[in-house]
């Protein structure tokens, strides 16, 4: 699984972290930082965090 968030869409909310925090971070500038490549056991709450984002800035794919 491959995670990108679009960060001309990213406002901050911050609620992917809340859903997927072994994934998600804000970093500095109030934007997500997040791991392109999660570990195992994560999809569930990435796809938690796709649903949660208010700009629909999180997409997974199956490509490396």
């Amino acid at each position: 699984m491959r995670v990108t968030v679009d960060e001309d869409r990213c406002e901050g909310h911050a609620l992917c972290v809340e859903s997927a925090p072994d994934v998600f971070d804000i970093g500095d500038d109030d934007l997500a930082i997040w791991d392109e490549h999660p570990p195992a056991g994560t999809e569930k709450s990435v796809r938690a965090a796709i649903a949660a984002c208010p700009r629909q800035a999180i997409s997974i794919s199956t490509s490396p």
